[in-house]
């Protein structure tokens, strides 16, 4: 693999694991499982996964086709992805996206009259598959929408992602145990700084092929 190759991967890669965060995931799965059999969390955890994997590989090969029909430009996408990814970021560092996560867990399991079909929400839509990794591999697509080489390291990246938020989330209970409170929030307030760092990036290539390149 070439160095431009192995650069995109990382970086998609890189964007896609802060943007899922399979870390902060984890939890609230542990939290929607608790108290139902080994068999039925190991099934949601993966019926979870595979319709997160349909949803995110749909829009990287159809975003594309659907912005044009819409006449939205690459660009004008690229900028508001940063911008949601930012505001995503500023989420993370102040923890109200894992608030929001639990609250949301919370509720279900109010309502819960016995072993819950979770995969489809909100495991696959929006845990795992939600508007930041749905405009991030979008972006990354747009961005090598004429090389087949580079959207197969996008597609990779995607998948080797949803295979390990597929192993936390198996492993959710014991990490529970594990990771506490305290681990968990360092962990997404490093995560959180890197995704700010990435969707000013995003903002910035945006404004400036509106601007200067257009």
């Amino acid at each position: 693999m070439d160095m431009a190759l192995l650069n995109l991967f990382i970086a998609s890669f890189v964007t896609l694991f802060v943007v899922i965060d399979a870390l902060g995931v984890a939890p609230v799965f542990a939290t929607l499982t608790a108290g139902t059999s080994p068999a039925h969390s190991r099934n949601m955890a993966i019926r979870g996964t595979v319709y997160a994997a349909m949803l995110l590989l749909a829009f990287a090969f159809g975003g594309e086709w659907l912005l044009t029909r819409m006449g939205v430009s690459l660009d004008a996408f690229r900028t508001a992805g940063g911008l949601l990814l930012l505001l995503m970021s500023i989420e993370m560092l102040f923890e109200k996206r894992q608030a929001r996560r639990e609250n949301r867990a919370e509720h279900m399991l109010d309502d819960e009259d016995g072993p819950e079909d979770i995969s489809v929400f909100p495991l696959a839509i929006p845990l795992l598959a939600g508007p930041g990794s749905i405009a991030a591999v979008m972006i990354f697509m747009s961005q090598h929408h004429a090389d087949p080489r580079g959207q197969l390291v996008v597609v990779a990246a995607i998948l080797a992602n949803l295979l390990i938020a597929l192993v936390l989330l198996l492993m959710a209970p014991w990490l529970l145990r594990v990771m506490g409170h305290t681990v968990g929030a360092l962990i997404t307030r490093v995560f959180g700084v890197i995704l700010a760092a990435l969707s000013v990036q995003l903002i910035f290539d945006g404004v400036k092929n509106v601007f200067f390149n257009g």
